[in-house]
């Protein structure tokens, strides 16, 4: 079935041919002009309202096919097409001049490229972009963004953990939200309670190791710090192109806490083992003893001489009275040798003892002051960076 419509135009002008396509055509899909050459602003501008969250575990699939396959077919409820939940507004504002205003919320669902490093002080950008079907991006004019990012931090009600920075639009390209991160949550929860651990295991070596089991203490610090990792591990990032740095503060600080446990552990054996040891090397007590203990503030004792007096009595000849006391003095001179011989063979050890006891006691204190150096190296470094990335 076919068929033809005379059109006929009473004039040659745009309104002639709209006037006689009215009865073929319906006009409310053109533009409303007296004269088509007569363009129509349409102004479209975006305010944000709220950040609803970071989903960053969500992962999206592409599946790309080259052929044609008529069992396949894709609902347009589930290809990769997020619902508009925002609730549908039925009204438009029509102003005396002829402009009208159409005020839709739209829920958007943009995809972040996460640049976690700096969490929990990170910024991060996601971008959006705003294209026409029917027209180019040179043949569009652009307006300032500084009234977007004004009106949208005017009237954004829900941020959750992120504040809103800047907004910024470029022409032909797609238009950027800064955010940042709300730290309070991480500092009091993750960062403020591993400072207060570590301080402990730092105070800890003013426990003697002689009389109280440090090691104990340590193991039990461990244990408690591995169990608030693992508790808190739902709060860090699991997604992002970088580790994130307080990753590392976290492993530094489980670290450091094992070290001073190989080091309370070394110590102990120093001091409780120290009688079962060998004599102090020469090399050893120059370094150690000499060197190390005027460095640390602990110098090595001044030794006490003592000395034993011996006498030889030689062959004395008598009446048989004093013969036999001669020889009970002999006698007597033998047994008080081999007491002298075996209190020195003690002393030395003692001696021995004790100057393994001090290399504990120096090892202990330098190896305390190393401790702390490091940790304020570290803390200072990491802190630094953050206060930068936070600041910048």
């Amino acid at each position: 079935l076919s068929g033809a419509i005379d059109v006929n135009c009473s004039e040659s002008n745009q309104p002639a041919l709209l006037k006689a396509l009215n009865p073929v055509f319906n006009l409310k899909a053109i533009r409303p002009v007296m004269n088509l050459t007569t363009p129509t602003n349409i102004i479209t501008y975006f305010t944000m309202y709220g950040i609803l969250g970071v989903v960053s575990s969500a992962l999206i699939a592409w599946s790309h096919f080259s052929h044609i396959n008529s069992n396949l077919h894709c609902l347009s409820d589930s290809c990769s097409m997020d619902e508009n939940t925002a609730p549908f507004v039925p009204y438009v504002y029509l102003y005396h001049d002829g402009k009208v205003h159409d005020a839709l919320p739209v829920r958007i669902v943009s995809s972040c490229n996460l640049d976690i490093y700096t969490f929990p002080f990170d910024v991060q950008n996601c971008t959006m972009t705003f294209n026409s079907y029917i027209h180019f991006g040179k043949t569009l004019h652009q307006m300032s963004a500084e009234n977007i990012t004004l009106n949208s931090k005017n009237v954004i009600t829900t941020t959750g953990e992120w504040e809103l920075l800047e907004i910024t639009s470029y022409k032909n390209e797609s238009g950027q939200d800064k955010m940042r991160r709300r730290a309070t949550l991480y500092v009091v929860n993750l960062l403020i309670p591993s400072c207060f651990l570590i301080t402990v295991d730092l105070f800890s070596f003013l426990l003697p190791p002689q009389a109280v089991d440090r090691s104990s203490f340590k193991m039990t610090l461990i244990l408690g710090y591995t169990v608030f990792l693992l508790i808190m591990n739902d709060l860090l990032p699991v997604t992002g192109n970088s580790i994130p740095l307080i990753n590392v503060f976290f492993s530094l600080c489980l670290a450091l806490m094992v070290t001073s446990l190989l080091e309370t552990i070394l110590i102990t054996n120093l001091l409780n083992g120290s009688a079962d040891f060998s004599p102090l090397p020469h090399w050893i007590r120059v370094i150690v003893l000499q060197f190390l203990g005027c460095v640390v503030c602990l110098p090595q004792k001044t030794k006490e001489t003592k000395r034993f007096g011996t006498q030889i009595i030689g062959n004395i000849s008598g009446s048989g009275a004093e013969g036999r006391a001669v020889q009970e003095l002999r006698s007597l001179g033998k047994d008080l040798q081999a007491i002298r011989l075996q209190v020195e063979k003690q002393m030395g050890q003692s001696e021995s003892s004790e100057e393994w006891i001090q290399v504990g006691f120096i090892i202990d204190r330098l190896l305390f002051g190393l401790y702390i150096l490091f940790i304020s190296v570290s803390f200072i470094t990491i802190i630094n960076i953050w206060v930068n990335s936070y600041s910048s």
